[in-house]
């Protein structure tokens, strides 16, 4: 599944503008197979190659700045699993994808806002999966998928961005008025994902071509939180089962889940 994980540690804190938010993630827990093991493509963590925690227990990553205290507080101690960050790196490698894995870096706050919402006892085991630095949508189909030799056995796979990430337009002062180019980009993108009258051939190349959707670059001046929804598809290559349209910071957002 993508998932829009809103705005840093605000969905933890009670901020009414991810009330929605944080409804989803509760139903879509509690609808879908509890996960034996969660794989996170986080759009806070950029490698030259694909790279993969491997920690068996892995620290916090309070990256994020200006917050209350209490948000350079919050616990995730969900265990790491460095078997299946060795078979994910053994996927990658049989597919061409150079990758490698770091047993220092901790879980970024792509893992633990969505998580600590979805799976607050923090009991089921985690790894975290870097995007490529190169930015490139091609590469991150293909990375996607590379993964696709993980699915099945109880792994989830979610890639943590963001359908709408312009963080002047989150926080300007007519942040609340109605946003024609958000909605805009919103309608191509749920059409894109979930339109099951689409080529693949077609879809892949929306995907491919996404600054050339309505309003792109406002919406995404820079694409590190779409690129984990380029990953879940190249996992797929099909439509989204279920989409969830939300609202979080008064923009419209959208979840995907195949």
């Amino acid at each position: 599944m993508f998932l829009s994980h809103g705005g840093g540690p605000l969905p933890l804190l009670g901020d009414t503008a991810h009330e929605e938010m944080v409804e989803s993630l509760r139903s879509i827990a509690a609808a879908i197979e509890r996960p034996e093991a969660i794989v996170v493509v986080s759009a806070h963590w950029e490698e030259r190659v694909a790279t993969i925690t491997s920690a068996a227990d892995p620290p916090m990553i309070y990256d994020y700045y200006g917050f209350p205290p209490e948000s350079y507080e919050i616990e995730y101690p969900a265990p790491g699993n460095p078997e299946l960050a060795r078979r994910l790196q053994s996927c990658l490698q049989d597919s061409g994808v150079r990758t490698e894995l770091d047993g220092d870096r901790g879980f970024d706050h792509g893992l633990y806002i969505p998580l600590k919402i979805m799976y607050p006892e923090a009991d089921i085991p985690c790894i975290q999966l870097s995007l490529l630095d190169s930015l490139d949508p091609a590469d991150h189909i293909a990375l996607g998928e590379a993964m696709s030799g993980i699915s099945g056995d109880g792994v989830l796979v979610i890639g943590s961005g963001f359908s709408f990430h312009n963080l002047k337009a989150f926080f300007s002062r007519d942040a609340a008025l109605p946003d024609d180019r958000n909605e805009a980009f919103e309608r191509w993108l749920v059409e894109t994902c979930s339109d099951r009258g689409l080529e693949e051939a077609e879809r892949a190349r929306r995907l491919l071509a996404w600054e050339s959707a309505p309003h792109a670059r406002y919406c995404h001046p820079r694409e590190e939180h779409l690129l984990p929804l380029h990953v879940c598809y190249g996992m797929t290559k099909r439509a989204a089962a279920a989409v969830e349209a939300l609202r979080i910071l008064n923009k419209k957002a959208s979840f995907f889940i195949w």
